[in-house]
This record gives C-alpha cells, sequence and structure tokens, in this order.
C-alpha cells in the first residue's frame, strides 16, 4: 500500500490542504487503488504547500504546491511511484532548503505521522526519557546545564539554572508550566512542533517533572491555535493510553500527568507570571517580581515556566548527551535556532539551523531576498517588539549576544523582512500602539508610555515640532524600557529606538513635505 503525506498544519490547511486530501482519497477510490494518507506535520517550507509525499523506494517525493484541482493530472503523471509533473521538487530531504539545516528539534517535524505513539518510538521516541530514568534527576539537570540550552521564549535564560532553582526551592508540590502562547507576528514554531511532533513536548515535559520531583504538567496555548489544541489533546490521549504518561510510568515509580489549557486570546500572557494568573483562572495581568516563578509559581509552588522550543528540545539532549548539543552553535549560543522566516521574502518557512549564521546570509540566500524583487530596506528580527536591523548591519551574527550588543533582540526566532517601500515612521507607530492596545495595564510606564507614544508619532507624521516631537519619543522610550514591569513595555521600544536611530529619514520627511 501507497503511503501519502499531506500536511495538517495550519499554513498548508489554510492553502487548502485538506481539500487536497480529500481530492486524493476521491480520486484512488475511482482509479481502484488503495493508498494510506498520513496528515503530517509540515516540513517548513511554507511556499511550497500544500506540500504532497510519496513513500517510494527512492525516498518520499514530493509535489508541491498541490492543490485539489491538480490531483487528476498527479496520478496521470504517475505520482504513486515518483513520476515527472511540474510539480515534482524531487526527494524532499534531498531539497536544497532541507539539505541545508541541521534538524534537531525538528528532527521528526513533517516525517512522521505526530499521533503515532509507535512511529515516534520509531524515531528515538522516549530514547531521552529513558536515559534520564538511568541517570537520576540530579544528573539530568546537570545534562541539561551543561548542554548550554536557553531558553527559547525570548528572554534566553539558561534552562538548567532555571530546572536546578525549581528543584531546590522547598515544597510540597512543583509544576511544569509550557508556555505554547506564540503570540508574536512571524512566528510559527511552536504551532509547527505541536501539530507535527507533539509527542517529543510530552516527552520534554516529563523529563523536567522527573527532574525536579514535579507531577503535573501544563500546557497554555493560545486561542488562535484551534488545530493545535485539537492534535496535542489527541497526543496527550495516545501518550497515557500507551502509558508513558499517568501512575508509574514504564515501571519506573515516576508519576506524571499533562493538562492543555486554552487562553483567551491577550498578548501579554506570553509573559510567564501573566500566564500563571490566567492559568489559575485570573485575569491576566503581569505579578510583579521577586518572588520568582521559581519559589512562587503556579498556585504558590515552584514553578518551571518554559518555552515550547526549550522543552521540545530536552528529549533529543538526553538522548544525544549534552556534549552533542553543546558543541553546536557559538559562544553563549549554545544548539541550534529555528528560523522562523516571514514577510516579503521568497522562500518563507521554518529553516533550523546552528546559532551563528550572519543575517544576511538568512535574508538573502535561504529566504532568497524580497518577493516583490525590490531591495531589502529592514528587517524586524524577534515579533511586534523587535528591533528593525537594517542593511548595514547583515554581518551581525545571529545569536543572543550579537544581537543585545547592537539593542536588538532575537527573541523567538522569528525574522520579518521588508523592501525599500515600506515607512519606518508607520512601524514605529505600529510598534507603539500594538503594546497600547495589548498592554495589561498594571504598570504606569507601559499603560500610559505606549499611549503617548502613539500621540508623539502622530504628530511627528503631521510634521508638528518634529525635532522637539522626537526627543519627547526618545524619553517616552527610556521611561518604558526601564521602568515597565514586564517586556511588553520594556520591550515596545526597541522597534521605535531602531526605527529613528537607522532610518532617521522616516521621520523628518513629513516636516520636509510640509516645508515644501
Amino acid at each position: 500500500m501507497t503511503k501519502i503525506y499531506i500536511p495538517l498544519d495550519m499554513a498548508a490547511v489554510a492553502m487548502g490542504a485538506d481539500r487536497l486530501a480529500a481530492a486524493v482519497a476521491k480520486e484512488a477510490a475511482a482509479r481502484g487503488l488503495t493508498i494510506e494518507i498520513v496528515r503530517n506535520g509540515s516540513r517548513g517550507m511554507l511556499w511550497l504547500e500544500p506540500l504532497i509525499e510519496v513513500e517510494t523506494p527512492a525516498g518520499r517525493v514530493g509535489y508541491g504546491p498541490a492543490k485539489a484541482k491538480d490531483v487528476a493530472s498527479l496520478f496521470e503523471a504517475g505520482f504513486l511511484t515518483g513520476g515527472a509533473h511540474p510539480l515534482n521538487i524531487g526527494v524532499v530531504d534531498e531539497h536544497p532548503w532541507m539539505k541545508r539545516q541541521n534538524r534537531f528539534t525538528f528532527v521528526r517535524c513533517g516525517i512522521i505521522d505526530p499521533l503515532s505513539v509507535a512511529e515516534y518510538e520509531a524515531h528515538g521516541g522516549f530514547v531521552g526519557l529513558k536515559r534520564a530514568f538511568e541517570l537520576g534527576a540530579p544528573a539530568v539537570i546537570e545534562e541539561v546545564t551543561k548542554s548550554g540550552l536557553r531558553g527559547r521564549g525570548g528572554a534566553g535564560f539558561p534552562t538548567g539554572i532555571k530546572w536546578k532553582t525549581v528543584a531546590d526551592a522547598p515544597a510540597d508540590r512543583r509544576y511544569v508550566v509550557v508556555n505554547a502562547d506564540e503570540g508574536d507576528s512571524g512566528t510559527f514554531a511552536d504551532r509547527m512542533i505541536m501539530e507535527g511532533d507533539p509527542l517529543s513536548l510530552i516527552e520534554g515535559m516529563i523529563i523536567c517533572g522527573y527532574a525536579i520531583k514535579g507531577s503535573k504538567g501544563y500546557v497554555y496555548l493560545r486561542s488562535e491555535y484551534p488545530v493545535v489544541a485539537k492534535v496535542f489533546q489527541a497526543a496527550i490521549e495516545k501518550a497515557r493510553e500507551a502509558g508513558w504518561l499517568g501512575d508509574n510510568i514504564k515501571g519506573s515509580g515516576f508519576d506524571f500527568d499533562v493538562e492543555l489549557r486554552i487562553g483567551a486570546g491577550a498578548y501579554v500572557c506570553g509573559e510567564e507570571t501573566s500566564l500563571l494568573e490566567s492559568l489559575e483562572g485570573k485575569r491576566g495581568i503581569v505579578r510583579a517580581k521577586p518572588p520568582l516563578p521559581a519559589h512562587v509559581g503556579l498556585f504558590g509552588k515552584p514553578t518551571v515556566v518554559n518555552n515550547v522550543l526549550s522543552m521540545a528540545t530536552i528529549p533529543m539532549i538526553l538522548e544525544k548527551g549534552a556534549k552533542h548539543y553543546a558543541d553546536l552553535g557559538v559562544g553563549r549560543s549554545r544548539g541550534t535556532m529555528p528560523l522562523q522566516i516571514a514577510g516579503n521574502v521568497k522562500y518563507g518557512g521554518l529553516f533550523e539551523t546552528d546559532f551563528g549564521i550572519p543575517l544576511g546570509a538568512i535574508v538573502n540566500d535561504i529566504a532568497g531576498g524580497t518577493r516583490s524583487g525590490r531591495p531589502v530596506k529592514a528587517v524586524q528580527v524577534g515579533g511586534p517588539l523587535g528591533a528593525y536591523v537594517p542593511v548595514s548591519l547583515f554581518d551581525l551574527p545571529f545569536d543572543y549576544e550579537a544581537f543585545a550588543a547592537k539593542d536588538s533582540l532575537i527573541g523567538h526566532g522569528g525574522l520579518v523582512v521588508f523592501d525599500d517601500t515600506v515607512d519606518m515612521l508607520w512601524m514605529a507607530r505600529f510598534g507603539m500602539e500594538f503594546c497600547a492596545i495589548e498592554s495589561c495595564g498594571k504598570c504606569t510606564p507601559c499603560r500610559i508610555g505606549s499611549t503617548r507614544g502613539v500621540e508623539t508619532i502622530d504628530k511627528i507624521s503631521k510634521g508638528q515640532d518634529v525635532e522637539k516631537n522626537i526627543e519627547l519619543l526618545k524619553d517616552l522610550c527610556h521611561t518604558m524600557k526601564f521602568g515597565s514591569l514586564c517586556a511588553l513595555g520594556g520591550f515596545a521600544p526597541y522597534p521605535v529606538e531602531s526605527a529613528l536611530r537607522h532610518f532617521p529619514e522616516d521621520f523628518r520627511k513629513p516636516a520636509l513635505e510640509a516645508a515644501e
């Protein structure tokens, strides 16, 4: 029986993957052919979605972007045996986009049936957990610490240190919380892993729970991800049925279970303390620190709060060993980063590679430059609160310290590319307005500062006292950066300040036009 892989990934579904799957099944039935359709995760080549793959002796051959209207011609061309067709991209693993990557966290994504425990185990699943049980809890934390893994949610805090802090905190109960509130524009890695390899996240949570002596884990998922919710809930049930969740996991004597919770759509709940408030059934507003969640977290107990990518990487680190992971990357930025490439590019999607690759190589080489064909003007790295990086800084290595040295962030690894038609004054306004809308309102610098920021930029856009208002805007940014309680208000100045610094002409253009 021929296996045909058609993604259930939201990006693929948005481009017609469900209709494609139905058309393939109908055409095969009409021709009297027996096939098996597997709804897998995306390979990350989003410009080719929906990408249909067929298992052949030579490997999995891809056809994309395929539509329902292409199905008849695909069958006529013999695509079940890898036949020639205008949509044929060859063996997917040999595609240049795939071959250039170092897939570590995403090694199984797009390869396996995301809801098959057997396939997950056949591709190395739960090997890391078994090794964790052999090592013992303290050694697991030491292994994670030595790997150099840092939080992939944006802050880049060392994962092992966080785990040890929680494990050492005196308590009768500890929790594992995964932040899946992926709200940054241009980011989709969390969604992809939870749709394409959800068991890796579950395994990472079990390992964490074992290491910190916690018996319950929660995944806080954004409400805008309905497909993820369906797939991940099914994965939890499959893992439980197979004995990988619940009491006495595989005879280890360790009890652990996972619960999925859905947020209500607040961007600020991507901040860990706001997330915890929401998880407890309260309004999602930031908590003052200290105490840190590692000491007083969910329900007042010590809590590990990690991003999806951080937790999903843990099983591979335990399987391959800390040194294997630590040998990847540069400086203090160890391992790999799943880059999420979006905006005005030819080749958008997810590209996992070692830290240290120059920004220019990502934009011009991997992404293929702009889809419009016009020159690149700026790249926003790190979501809507990330800085705008100009072409003059394209030699910047993609790592935490290099970006921090330029007053920029890598955040969750999202990159949104803009060509030379973009107005950076308008983009700066968007950053401030976004903060004003999404602020939880608890602290004055964020709540009032962002609103005044929008008003000030509007005055600049009308050519009113431009130099005076630019100075006022800089002062507002300084107050927000150092006075806000959390990263929402603290990072909102990054897009504004970077636009002012690198594209000053866009702020003075209105005044010049008014003078003419």
